[in-house]
């Protein structure tokens, strides 16, 4: 969006006819993303505020929209337009963007929310799509039918019927023109997901979630919450999601997080009418301000006082622009936070802003799909709390919505978290690092000395491995069997993993890493990792002298490795025996990384390790995986504590495929496939020459994948005869690969040449 300006703007350029109605995503931060939604009347970066103009009474010119704020895109009403008589002459006979004096794309509403307000509305079903075809719209809209929250299944479920039956009559209507086509279901989940899957089946362009208005007046948040959580996931991902009537600036973290797209708003100047102005926050009254809350342009030469002693219209005029303002710098705060991975962040901390926000943050985050371990960790959440809302997932809703926003986080990733309180847990990225450590790492199998014990790290913060690699070495020579795990403020994580984000990187006051241990605690994260019932061998790093406390404890175990302890600390009298004992430790590392990040099954992943080789830089850190031929198999990534993977270990790992290639996409959970391997992505033989070229795996290319695919993880790429053709990063979920026809799918890392 550019800078804020009086200039007059270009028109935009059409998209290629090819492209329109197509959508593209760019940038990801779980089910939050930024897109490109290609129109006759230009490109609509996403996500994006549509402006509701009323023809009759414009506060704000559509021009000055175009040319000073630089919006794209705005929503007017085509009910409106075909009742009045002069404005329906001059939309048929000029267009509706000559009629609003705006270049850039129009989406119109059909009369549905006039009947929801006024009743039932005199036009057609094929009569308002025909209408608005006409008139030249981009993105036109069928007449639905409204649900409101107040009216019964039945009565719900009939409205979803007629607005189904009125489908394909519309779609048959619009013809070319891109047509809105609304979810309804008020708040029943069965309803939302049964309108969204239906919906799902005709070709509309884009969906609307339909009936939250007054969910939104009453600031019924939670409600709102969870249904989009009982209708996102069963959207097809390329087709963009518009909340109908969501304009508050309060919503877009949430909305966005969750997977939102589109906004419309006409409370920028609804409110200033009423003298009233939108903040991040909620709402306040110019009267009694003293200050502004937020200084925008429009009004940084005047004070709120200069601002209540203008005329009605001017004042209205003023603090409608500062409303669009401050609108308009929230979503592009939005938008940055996507490209920064931190909208989770944003949206927690906007929930702390309003009573209701936080209400719905904590009934998402509180939910039966985290609870045990959220419970563990929110001791100041009600445990009815959590569990109440269970009721909407019996009836067939939310919680493998909730699943769905988890299986789309990147994990690990770069930089440090940010310490929020409680709040930490709840971060969508972090359960989703914990749970792929709870599904894909394993315990060793041992019956060596130490078997029966884990031995936990605490009292100090990360890096762990310039203190603790040459005590861990000669434990794992002098206590084989011992299970070493390292407590950080988010949950345990094995030594072996010690430089994973974002468990080693935690940015936070000292006393996080201070406060003793949680028996009740660890002993619940003990069972999650497979290890309950082992015995807890506690060492506290704050210690000078943690090496003869280390000692000290082992000394309950017998050993044939014979050791002393020498100016308090632990020799092995054996030197050679001290170097078996980090080859054993980077053996271990190179195995639990390949075992969590490249979901190879535990045993397969140990039986590689043992005749590994390893590159380490001069502060003894892994850089390089070597097979026992010196083949570069995979490289550690110093940013984030990842595997990238090399055209060897490619090679490797699909060579130990025993599954058979995927003929589908199979949309689930990953979780009951841990242990499977990296995720294939099969495409047509068009792309073959250009993936062995290195080029990337573009959407329409792809014919299937394995379920388990998830943004952000390695994967291998081969074609239909299950020849490999190269290896990348996904940057797409299942979804998207299934349906979007614009973008890259996969970041290819290097192509397999056909003599390799």
């Amino acid at each position: 969006m550019p800078v804020w300006s009086d200039q007059p703007r270009p028109d935009p350029e059409a998209c290629r006819e090819s492209d329109e109605g197509l959508f593209e995503v760019t940038v990801r931060d779980g089910r939050a993303r930024l897109g490109k939604l290609y129109t006759k009347h230009g490109v609509l970066e996403t996500p994006a505020l549509l402006p509701v103009i009323n023809p009759n009474i414009r506060t704000i010119e559509p021009r000055e929209m175009w040319d000073r704020y630089g919006i794209g895109a705005l929503i007017t009403n085509s009910y409106i337009i075909w009742k009045h008589d002069k404005l329906k002459e001059i939309a048929t006979t000029n267009g509706v963007h000559e009629l609003l004096n705006y270049p850039g794309v129009i989406m119109t509403d059909s009369g549905t929310f006039q009947s929801y307000v006024y009743g039932d509305v005199e036009v057609g079903v094929e009569e308002i799509v025909e209408f608005q075809r006409s008139i030249g719209v981009d993105i036109a809209t069928m007449l639905d039918v409204f649900s409101r929250p107040d009216m019964k299944h039945s009565e719900v479920s009939a409205a979803v019927e007629e607005t189904l039956e009125r489908s394909q009559l519309s779609v048959d209507t619009a013809q070319d023109t891109m047509l809105n086509g609304p979810i309804q279901g008020g708040l029943f989940p069965d309803l939302r997901k049964k309108s969204a899957m239906e919906m799902s089946k005709f070709d509309f362009s884009i969906h609307p979630i339909g009936g939250i208005v007054p969910i939104m007046e009453q600031q019924r948040y939670r409600e709102y919450a969870k249904i989009m959580l009982s209708t996102l996931p069963f959207l097809p991902s390329n087709r963009p999601v518009h909340m109908f009537g969501c304009g508050h600036p309060m919503l877009f973290p949430m909305s966005i997080a969750l997977g939102a797209d589109l906004f419309d708003s006409a409370a920028y100047a609804l409110f200033a009418r009423d003298g009233r102005i939108l903040t991040p926050w909620g709402t306040e009254k110019l009267e009694g301000l003293i200050e502004w809350p937020i200084i925008m342009p429009c009004i940084s030469s005047h004070t709120p006082e200069e601002v209540r002693k203008m005329d009605k219209d001017d004042r209205m005029k003023l603090l409608s622009k500062y409303n669009l303002e401050i609108t308009l710098a929230e979503l592009s705060r939005c938008r940055q936070a996507v490209r920064d991975g931190d909208i989770w962040r944003l949206v927690e901390q906007r929930s702390h802003q309003h009573p209701a926000l936080r209400d719905a943050f904590l009934w998402l985050t509180t939910n039966p799909a985290t609870a045990k371990y959220i419970k563990l960790n929110h001791d100041d959440i009600p445990l009815d709390e959590i569990t109440s809302s269970q009721d909407f997932s019996n009836q067939g809703g939310w919680e493998s919505g909730w699943n769905w926003i988890l299986d789309a986080q990147l994990t690990p990733r770069k930089g440090g978290e940010q310490w929020a309180g409680s709040d930490t847990f709840s971060r969508p990225h972090i359960t989703a690092a914990r749970n792929l450590l709870f599904d894909r790492w394993h315990p060793r199998k041992s019956t060596e000395i130490g078997s029966d014990s884990v031995l936990i790290f605490y009292g100090q913060s990360g890096p762990w491995r310039d203190r603790c690699d040459a005590v861990v070495a000669k434990i794992l020579q002098y206590v084989p069997g011992l299970e070493i795990m390292i407590n950080t403020p988010i949950g345990l994580v094995p030594y072996s993993l010690e430089d994973l984000n974002p468990f080693c990187h935690i940015e936070g006051p000292d006393w996080l890493w201070k406060n003793k241990l949680d028996m009740a605690k660890i002993a619940q994260e003990l069972d999650n990792f497979g290890l309950a019932g082992k015995a807890i061998i506690p060492v506290d790093l704050r210690k000078d002298n943690f090496e003869t406390l280390v000692f000290e404890k082992m000394n309950k175990f017998e050993s044939s490795v014979k050791a002393e302890l020498v100016d308090g600390q632990i020799k092995i009298l054996d030197e050679e025996l001290f170097k078996q004992g980090h080859l054993k430790l980077n053996r271990l590392k190179a195995a639990d990384k390949f075992s969590v990040l490249f979901n190879i099954n535990h045993e397969v992943a140990q039986e590689m390790s043992h005749s590994m080789q390893f590159v380490v830089n001069k502060y003894g850190r892994i850089k390089n995986v070597l097979s026992s031929s010196g083949q570069h198999l995979a490289s550690f990534r110093l940013g984030d504590g990842g595997l990238s993977l090399n055209n060897s270990g490619a090679i490797e790992l699909f060579a130990r495929r025993r599954k058979q290639l995927p003929k589908t996409f199979s949309q689930t959970s990953i979780a009951p496939y841990a242990g499977e391997g990296l995720a294939v992505v099969v495409v047509d033989d068009d792309a073959e020459p250009f993936i062995r070229k290195g080029r990337n795996v573009f959407h329409g290319f792809v014919l299937a994948c394995d379920p388990w695919l998830r943004p952000g993880e390695a994967c291998l790429i081969c074609d239909k005869a299950g020849n490999l053709l190269g290896h990348g990063v996904s940057v797409s979920t299942v979804e998207d690969l299934a349906s979007m026809k614009k973008g890259v799918a996969i970041k290819t890392r290097d192509g397999i040449k056909e003599d390799a």
